[in-house]
């Protein structure tokens, strides 16, 4: 019995120390879409994806016009047309048709198409700069964590004090 009991006494002993060491807990957060929205290296990687977008759709749409234009020919030569030339001219319509539809699905397909990877490949050096920056910040103001508030992680409430989008982004900006 007297064994049990001091068994239980030091098992008391040994719990009270953990129970009394309070860990506190810092935690931030950013929003990535703010410092890409006014990052000048973000801005620019944007305006050049921008300006691919753009000269993709052209293309798009200036083989869409002749595609167009070439159908209405056919359209009104059709009638005079011998059979065999009639299913040529559809199959070469046939053709650019998909041949349009392969161009767009290259350049704009949902995480295969080469604006996805442009857009990794253009923005790639500034989010890696971004990162250490947070890091840097995080480590300064003592944070254990920090969470993205553009992200897909759901962050429900967010106390402005914590916010370190702006430390992060002035940091970026200067330099430092």
């Amino acid at each position: 019995m007297k064994k049990v009991l001091m068994l239980l006494a030091v098992a008391v002993l040994m719990t009270v120390p953990a129970m009394s060491q309070v860990v506190t807990m810092k935690i931030g957060y950013v929003d990535s879409e703010t410092i890409l929205k006014q990052l000048p290296e973000a801005i620019k990687a944007q305006g050049d994806l921008d300006a691919l977008i753009e000269k993709w759709n052209g293309a798009v749409d200036s083989m869409s016009v002749a595609l167009q234009s070439e159908f209405a020919d056919y359209q009104k030569q059709q009638a005079n047309m011998p059979e065999a030339k009639k299913q040529e001219v559809q199959q070469r319509l046939v053709k650019k048709q998909q041949d349009i539809e392969e161009y767009r699905r290259s350049k704009f397909a949902q995480g295969t198409g080469e604006i996805y990877r442009r857009q990794e490949e253009l923005l790639k050096p500034v989010k890696e700069k971004t990162f250490k920056m947070i890091e840097v910040v995080a480590k300064e103001e003592g944070m254990q964590f920090v969470f993205d508030k553009a992200g897909d992680i759901l962050l429900l409430y967010a106390d402005p004090l914590y916010d370190i989008t702006y430390k992060v982004l002035d940091k970026l900006k200067r330099g430092k």
